[in-house]
């Protein structure tokens, strides 16, 4: 008997992103934008994946330029500030261990998000030798003589 626990396991909860899996890297990203889309102040947090954070105001006070305190931003400025954290929060949340390892010392959400592709995807120089290579071992991907189908199926 499965519990109310187990049920919503199997349906897919809604409170954590979705998981990478390495060679499910595009299904995952556009879980994970529509994940984004769901959460409260959406835009601004797909916005800060996209285009990068908050690029802070600064002020001038006694002749001196400095940038404005947490608590001196304007509203808006303060949720778009909230809603880069929670783009990073959300990214990071969604890798297994060894890829968060490999990442997770990226603090901005755009550059998170561009790594993450670039070890999922590799530079298009990459994808095109690996499409290379496949093309070469289906062109020798061939019967043996004596195998039989489930053999030849399997390998």
């Amino acid at each position: 008997m499965t519990s109310l626990a187990d049920k919503a396991i199997l349906s897919g909860a809604d409170n954590r992103p979705s998981m990478l899996e390495k060679d499910m890297y595009d299904s995952w990203k556009s879980r994970m934008e529509l994940y984004m889309l769901n959460r409260q102040h959406r835009r601004m947090i797909l916005e800060s994946v996209e285009s990068g954070p908050l690029l802070w105001p600064s002020i001038e006070e006694n002749g001196v330029t400095r940038l404005k305190k947490y608590s001196e931003l304007s509203t808006t400025e303060a949720i778009q500030a909230d809603c880069d954290v929670k783009a990073t929060n959300i990214i990071l949340q969604g890798l297994p261990p060894e890829v968060y390892a490999l990442v997770s010392t990226h603090k901005v959400a755009k550059e998170l998000w561009e790594r993450i592709q670039m070890l999922m995807q590799g530079t298009p120089l990459t994808k095109q030798e690996r499409e290379c290579k496949l093309y070469d071992e289906f062109d020798k991907f061939a019967y043996r003589k004596g195998e039989s189908l489930c053999d030849y199926y399997l390998r």
